[in-house]
């Protein structure tokens, strides 16, 4: 009890608005818990909360809770009592509104579902039956949804194991050598055992790009072939054209990427954070198209020399059949080759899945 008075003291000495909050209390023991909530505020705290940390009260034992601490603590009616509930059983919202209704006068929510009431929900609440209890709120509802929305997007980074990003680029792919005096067959048996699984169609095409560029080269190795595939195997009408891209990012600040790309003549935008520029550009895209291809492969390199030389990225996308899909793109800003080349793939993949 003394720690708490003794922290309580050296915080007055630096603010007057004191927050006291008691972890786990309702698995406490009653007379400990009264007596150091009673310290707590005679030592200074404006706010006291008391946490259900494990969320395991239902919500008339969890108001009951609530009111027990009014009458074993009268100065509990001189400042400001809070509840952080933990959404366990789904009935953390309901919890905090039996806790409302027996005399709290302070919720703990977040932004995004993070196992407890988000403040979009206790809102909504409030709106529909706060009335009832005599209760109420000056949220605004229209912007608090949009905030929680934009967090919501920027907080939504999750990504494949195999991204590169993470894991560095994959090199677990085979290595291959051909040349030009290798038949269709030998060619198609080589892109089968990267991974594609193309129409015949399109093995014709390849082929007849790998013959242009075999006749130029002594050898035609693994990378080489993913970027023939990449330019010459199904090639299809563009559901997805990019409208606009903007890239933060620095060595004191977090990569953000907002991107818009256009479908059907409307203009659809992203917004995310990630590791690194390209990182957050190919998040933001997935939160446009509102699905996650896991990202097979991921390569770069130049094209050109000099200080404008032309970059060019090839992006592996795989469907959620499992097949692969690879775009390319080409710019001299390699964060624009690397948007075009998933791009690119994502075209081949709303294509083929309608």
């Amino acid at each position: 009890m003394g720690m708490v008075t003794e922290l309580i003291s050296e915080c007055k000495k630096y603010t007057d608005n004191i927050e006291f909050s008691a972890e786990d209390a309702v698995r406490a023991e009653s007379p400990f818990l009264y007596q150091a909530i009673s310290d707590a505020i005679k030592a200074g705290a404006t706010r006291v909360t008391v946490c259900d940390s494990e969320g395991t009260m239902f919500p008339s034992e969890f108001g009951g809770f609530i009111s027990d601490i009014f009458e074993n603590v009268p100065s509990a009616k001189d400042v400001t009592l809070g509840v952080e509930v933990v959404d366990s059983m789904n009935m953390a919202s309901a919890s905090a509104f039996a806790a409302i209704e027996a005399g709290a006068t302070q919720v703990k929510v977040t932004a995004d579902n993070f196992n407890f009431p988000t403040v979009e929900k206790i809102a909504k609440i409030f709106t529909l039956r706060g009335d009832s209890i005599k209760v109420s709120s000056k949220i605004r509802t229209t912007e608090i949804r949009r905030v929680t929305g934009q967090i919501k997007r920027m907080l939504n980074t999750s990504k494949s194991e195999n991204t590169p990003f993470e894991t560095g680029v994959n090199e677990d792919s085979e290595t291959l050598t051909l040349d030009k005096n290798d038949t269709i067959a030998t060619v198609v048996k080589a892109v089968k055992k990267i991974g594609y699984d193309l129409s015949p169609e399109d093995n014709a095409n390849v082929y007849e790009a790998f013959k242009r560029v075999a006749v130029k080269k002594d050898f035609v190795g693994t990378k080489e072939l993913e970027a023939i595939i990449a330019s010459s195997a199904l090639q299809v009408p563009s559901i997805y054209s990019i409208g606009s891209y903007v890239i933060n990012s620095g060595n004191i600040i977090t990569a953000t990427a907002n991107i818009k790309l256009v479908k059907n003549g409307t203009e659809i935008s992203g917004v995310s954070v990630g590791d690194g520029p390209i990182d957050a550009a190919f998040l933001a895209i997935e939160q446009i198209i509102g699905h996650h291809y896991e990202l097979d492969d991921f390569q770069i390199k130049a094209v050109t020399e000099g200080r404008e030389a032309m970059g060019h990225a090839l992006v592996k996308l795989r469907s959620s059949t499992g097949k692969l899909y690879s775009g390319t793109g080409i710019s001299t800003d390699i964060i624009g080759a690397s948007i075009r080349a998933y791009v690119s793939a994502l075209n081949k993949i709303a294509y083929e899945e309608g």
